[in-house]
């Protein structure tokens, strides 16, 4: 049974940096994609970043380009996301998600089915 577990949430004024945390078990952790997600109150959640699980190519949402980096050690089945220059609108509740799915599109939000139970990062103005 996968199990993914974040950290590193918080509370940080902007401008800050926090590094999330997704420790996962139960998989064959180098062959996932995997995700970082986010939810805003009153808002859909949304990809924000993801990983690919072959090459470790990365993909970004516009709005934390050049801000946020993903990275992936297989050796300790943990993602990371390094977040800088955070801002207020960066305030949600951040979810790891991983895929099974062994196509290329995993920057495509539909293709994850693993969830972790979510940290929450605020960043205050």
């Amino acid at each position: 049974q996968v199990h993914l577990v974040e950290s590193g949430g918080g509370l940080v004024q902007a401008g800050g940096s926090l590094r999330l945390s997704c420790a996962a078990s139960g998989v064959a952790f180098s062959n996932y994609h995997m995700g970082w997600f986010r939810q805003a109150p009153g808002a859909e959640r949304e990809l924000v970043s993801a990983i690919r699980a072959s090459t470790g190519n990365t993909y970004y949402e516009n709005s934390v380009k050049g801000r946020f980096t993903m990275s992936r050690d297989n050796a300790k089945n943990t993602v990371y996301l390094q977040m800088n220059s955070l801002k207020p609108e960066d305030t949600a509740v951040y979810y790891c998600a991983a895929s099974s799915y062994s196509g290329t599109y995993y920057y495509a939000s539909t293709v994850y089915d693993y969830w972790g139970q979510g940290t929450q990062v605020t960043v205050s103005s």
